[in-house]
């Protein structure tokens, strides 16, 4: 593995603002969050240029006025050293229900129904259909799922609109539903600690809150409307398309888990699902070297029918971007204020089964003799009982890089391997 060096680190940032100071930078997604005057969009902060042209519908008059939940297109932006996107066009309009989003919603409603009838996830159809995993609708495997889910939805959302669901089987793999319905393996949530399945999640969450479901079958739904001559001049929808719809949304809900929806709506995920799970005061910093667990547990390139695995980037080309995501917008590291982080504080979230869970919302009992400094072998959670947050935080080459006043503290694997002073 190549050396980490502070030379190594500089090079990394100033060839991130190299590549990103002249270009045109394009962002288009949901206004998610709003941040200092500016809004997140596509896990990015936007703020306006002062001489921001703007184009606007419904209740979107002017920059500050945009609602969250809004469809934003940023135009000529130019992305600043500190990873600010300086946005010089904007157009912002409500979301509004494109076509097939209800034909999608009432298909995976209908789903989500009959796996709750079964008690259990099944995969094919017929002859050929067999059960994945028994269905868990309480727990504490499903309580922890809630805890996690609830805290890394954007601010537009309520914790009532999502439905979270574990499936016991020991894959990791987990997928959503255009209709909000989140469903977990058993063997993910026992495996991988809050950190890790928070990342998992937030992504999970952002193919339903940007619609990847209906965007994807769009394509498959107009191919099949023009097969059965459904498809007008007016595009009208009959009773015998809406079947048709139907059925073909139910088709690609049934294969979320295992098929994924395209490389670039993936990456998407990845992106906004990385900044969902900052916000919530997740550890970002944790999500190149998850991608690593999975290559290592399944294989890179591997067939195997897992999410992580479908048409997503491979796993080395997935590390790299959330390296590159992490460079840019959350340099300092985890957010520190955080909901989650808060809410443990006084509130500990339900255990997992296997015990793992995220240390900072643990409190060492009294009869434990907490460290005193920092040593090899010691996880990011432990080193910030004795340190604090980092001054800064920055995942590079596998390896992460925590820096204090009077230190630096270096992890591989999850866990210290050198403390410079």
């Amino acid at each position: 593995m190549k050396e980490w060096t502070r030379p190594a680190a500089a090079a990394l940032a100033l060839a991130l603002t190299a590549a990103t100071a002249a270009a045109d930078e394009k962002v288009e997604g949901y206004a998610e969050w709003v941040i200092d005057g500016c809004l997140v969009v596509d896990g990015q902060k936007v703020c306006p240029a002062p001489d921001l042209e703007f184009e606007g519908e419904g209740a979107a008059w002017s920059f500050p006025t945009i609602p969250l939940g809004y469809e934003v297109e940023v135009k000529e932006g130019r992305r600043l050293a500190d990873g600010i996107v300086l946005a010089g066009k904007v157009k912002a309009k409500p979301n509004g229900e494109a076509m097939f989003e209800s034909q999608v919603r009432a298909a995976t409603d209908q789903m989500e129904a009959q796996i709750r009838r079964a008690g259990h996830f099944t995969e094919g159809e017929g002859r050929r259909a067999r059960s994945v995993g028994k269905l868990l609708e309480s727990g504490p495997r499903v309580d922890r799922v809630r805890w996690i889910v609830d805290h890394l939805l954007p601010p537009y959302l309520e914790p009532g609109d999502v439905r979270v669901y574990v499936i016991e089987n020991e894959e990791w793999n987990a997928f959503a539903m255009g209709n909000y319905s989140v469903y977990v393996f058993s063997g993910l949530l026992d495996d991988l600690d809050d950190d890790e399945v928070a990342i998992v999640l937030g992504h999970e969450l952002v193919h339903a809150t940007h619609e990847h479901s209906r965007r994807q079958a769009k394509k498959g739904m107009w191919v099949q409307l023009a097969a059965i001559g459904a498809l007008g001049a007016t595009s009208t929808i009959d009773s015998r398309s809406t079947r048709a719809l139907a059925e073909t949304a139910a088709g690609l809900a049934a294969s979320a888990w295992s098929n994924g929806y395209g490389r670039d709506m993936e990456d998407q995920a990845d992106r906004v699902g990385l900044r969902y799970t900052y916000e919530a005061g997740y550890d970002i910093t944790k999500g190149p070297l998850l991608w690593k667990k999975f290559a290592d547990k399944y294989g890179e390139g591997s067939s195997a029918l897992n999410f992580f695995f479908s048409d997503h980037s491979q796993a080395g080309e997935r590390a790299a971007n959330l390296e590159i995501e992490i460079a840019r917008n959350y340099r300092d590291g985890p957010k520190p204020d955080g909901p989650a982080l808060r809410e443990a504080a006084t509130e500990p979230p339900p255990a997992p089964a296997s015990g793992a869970t995220r240390a900072p919302a643990e409190a060492p009992s009294a009869g434990d003799a907490a460290p005193t400094e920092v040593g090899l072998g010691m996880s990011p959670d432990e080193v910030r009982r004795v340190l604090g947050d980092p001054d800064s935080a920055l995942v590079f080459g596998g390896r992460l890089r925590w820096a204090y006043p009077d230190r630096t503290v270096f992890f591989e694997d999850g866990v210290v391997s050198e403390v410079r002073e």
